[in-house]
């Protein structure tokens, strides 16, 4: 009995390939790809250059662009963006939400009810951060005073947002969350080798995730949000795209709404309608 092996060739992306690729994607995603990430990009898409069977990039974005290419396109993108998130990241923010705006909500608000946009949701980790933190405010005060709450998941990949959906994640994931909230709120995957938790249903129910650009002309969402978190996906734009893409955000903010950027984003030299109340944290105007 023998055995064969098939060793694919690394490929090399030219310069001028991949500043044809770097000018597209900014265009259409607003994602800056300069020359130090190229050797990242080249590395990311060998697998989907080997998935569609082309020999080179050139022939790859010649798929990619052309009239077949729509289903590649959405791989492509998946493949050269980076979902970094974590549970509980930037705590302050989860932290003023519980301490400072949930108490006394309804008597500031007039309502008792609470719509909130995770709008580079990822993998899902922050949206079901929300998720514990207005679960447990309800849990803790009387009946009468809880808050009904729905949120919104919104990210470019497809492949982020299957996880976000799925809600599995390794046991090692959840460090940073508060042992009484894993208990609470995960459940330990039965197979003890595969070491994953999953989010529990009660908090699945209550979010709902869709795929979306945010540098595209216009957002598919109809609903005015009271909070909208867009955090650490601001600094991948220029600054003309970060301010287009906070202005289109704020439509969908009612006035008096919260939006939450990440700790190394900020308003500042932007025509934006916002004012600040704490470091990362503004006030629809």
């Amino acid at each position: 009995m023998s055995l064969s092996f098939q060793i694919y060739e690394k490929r090399k992306i030219s310069d001028a390939d991949f500043e044809r690729l770097s000018k597209f994607v900014t265009s259409n995603y607003g994602i800056r790809l300069p020359k130090e990430k190229k050797v990242m990009v080249e590395g990311r898409l060998q697998k989907r250059l080997r998935a569609i069977e082309v020999n080179d990039f050139t022939a790859y974005l010649d798929h990619v662009f052309g009239d077949e290419g729509s289903q590649e396109m959405v791989q492509m993108v998946d493949a050269i963006t980076t979902n970094k998130t974590d549970f509980f990241r930037e705590s302050a923010h989860f932290e003023f939400l519980s301490k400072q705006l949930l108490p006394g909500y309804e008597a500031r608000y007039g309502k008792k009810s609470l719509t909130v946009w995770s709008a580079a949701a990822s993998t899902g980790e922050e949206i079901y951060t929300l998720a514990m933190v207005l679960e447990e405010y309800n849990r803790l005060v009387d009946f009468n005073k809880r808050i009904d709450y729905h949120i919104l998941g919104t990210d470019l990949s497809t492949e982020a947002l299957k996880s976000a959906v799925n809600a599995v994640y390794k046991f090692d994931r959840i460090d940073d969350v508060p042992v009484e909230l894993r208990n609470r709120y995960f459940l330990r995957s039965k197979d003890r080798q595969a070491n994953t938790v999953r989010v529990k249903g009660e908090l699945r129910r209550k979010v709902a995730f869709r795929r979306m650009n945010l540098v595209g002309s216009h957002h598919e969402v109809q609903e005015q949000f009271d909070m909208i978190f867009c955090r650490n996906v601001l600094i991948y734009f220029d600054k003309e795209t970060q301010e287009s893409v906070i202005n289109k955000l704020c439509r969908r903010l009612r006035p008096g709404g919260f939006f939450f950027l990440g700790h190394s984003e900020s308003i500042i030299g932007k025509d934006v309608p916002l004012k600040s109340v704490m470091p990362t944290v503004y006030q629809r105007m």
